[in-house]
């Protein structure tokens, strides 16, 4: 009750409480009918993650409802974190479906519900007089997830930035901008700061372009070859290629391009490595859905194929990955990863692993907010329900193929 009473005597809050669909809706569960095509199935699955965290952001009461599930001795740290950790991630991945355009009005009910929630819940996560107030500039990881905030802003301008109050506008960037006085780590984290930036040069026309070019230009530095960079100098196995560097120096690098700050053909050469990873991503997806278990942030489950589903939404697929092939692969990926017994808890939020529910699957930077990265498996959700991308048949991916005794052509480096 108190927290109620704090909306309705907050005027800075009055405008957020505009937005229509959050006072009065009691829920926003994900439907439960059996999905009618692989579309459907992302998109229950999809909602089915991201509905606990929005519904709680959405009404101020994400830090009273989160349990947070973290590593021994880790969790009074992690509890600092956490909240931003779930609403970035969350929208990061949610984004390109609630941008595009609908073609039933039963999609478009619902991508106005969670729309609204996603709104709600920025404002409230930038406001200091909300209880949500997140924490944007103490200690090192808030940049982390101040960049996968800004990536779905980026993402989804029109839902998720130009119908926010003006108020909350201001709020969004000054949070952002006091992420700065984090020094990030020598490694992909750069790619945070350029992502912050590139966010800030999209929606308001004002970014550091030194804090981006220098992103860029150690990234460039960082090429092992064949498609694949380095994690800082050193190459390490892992799928950060995937979660974080070559999704995010795309959209920095394409940003800095629309502005004009960027010469085209760079984004070609990275676009280039891009499909090259992408081919790579796809023949790592096994005949089962599951996928070599090497490397940290496994907690990401099938987030670690973010890269392949942002060739997809932006039509960037390699002539040798059809459509369906990519889709069906992509597929095998979730529902390997995704409908274990532990994956959720009780009340719908994920719990730490990679199959199931796997404490120590858990590095002592994962935490309960950390796990909504497997949102970003879903991108291709932002292409329309007739593109081909959904429209045509399921096919064999590569391992499928080759395990299964089909003639596959052979592989060659970039």
């Amino acid at each position: 009750m108190k927290r109620r009473t704090f909306f309705y005597q907050s005027a800075s809050c009055l405008s957020v409480l505009a937005l229509p669909g959050i006072a009065s809706a009691e829920s926003s569960a994900a439907p439960t009918a059996a999905p009618a095509n692989d579309r459907a199935y992302w998109l229950q699955t999809l909602l089915k993650i991201v509905d606990p965290v929005l519904t709680a952001a959405a009404r101020g009461q994400l830090k009273a409802n989160m349990p947070i599930e973290a590593a021994a001795g880790q969790l009074e740290g992690r509890k600092a974190v956490s909240h931003l950790e779930a609403l970035g991630r969350t929208l990061a991945g949610l984004a390109p479906w609630l941008e595009h355009s609908a073609s039933s009005e039963a999609e478009k009910a619902q991508q106005q519900r969670y729309a609204v929630m996603a709104r709600q819940a920025i404002a409230l996560a930038v406001n200091p007089e909300s209880p949500d107030f997140l924490n944007f500039n103490q200690g090192g990881q808030p940049l982390v997830d101040a960049a996968f905030l800004a990536h779905g802003l980026l993402r989804a301008p029109t839902q998720l930035w130009s119908q926010l109050p003006a108020a909350a506008q201001a709020q969004v960037v000054q949070a952002l901008q006091s992420s700065r006085v984090i020094k990030p780590v020598y490694s992909n984290w750069l790619l945070f700061t350029a992502m912050v930036e590139a966010a800030l040069l999209k929606l308001t026309g004002t970014g550091d372009v030194v804090r981006m070019d220098y992103a860029i230009k150690q990234h460039l530095a960082w090429y092992k070859g064949d498609g694949t960079y380095g994690d800082g100098p050193d190459f390490h196995w892992d799928y950060y290629n995937s979660y974080v560097i070559q999704p995010m120096l795309l959209d920095v690098v394409r940003t800095l391009v629309d502005a004009k700050k960027e010469s085209p053909a760079l984004l070609e050469t990275l676009v280039a490595r891009a499909r090259r990873y992408a081919v790579v991503q796809e023949r790592l997806i096994g005949p089962d859905g599951s996928f070599a278990a090497f490397g940290r942030s496994l907690a990401y489950r099938c987030g670690a194929f973010q890269l392949l589903g942002q060739m997809a939404l932006q039509q960037q697929l390699p002539p040798e990955l059809g459509a369906g092939q990519v889709r069906s692969a992509l597929t095998a990926v979730i529902r390997r990863t995704m409908e274990p017994k532990g994956t959720f808890d009780a009340k719908g939020w994920l719990q730490i692993g990679l199959c199931g529910h796997q404490p120590s699957i858990g590095e002592t930077y994962i935490s309960t907010g950390s796990l909504y990265l497997c949102t970003v498996a879903f991108l291709p959700l932002g292409l329309p329900a007739t593109d081909a991308f959904w429209t045509s048949p399921a096919a064999d991916w590569t391992a499928r193929k080759i395990w299964s005794g089909q003639d596959v052509k052979t592989d060659h480096a970039l």
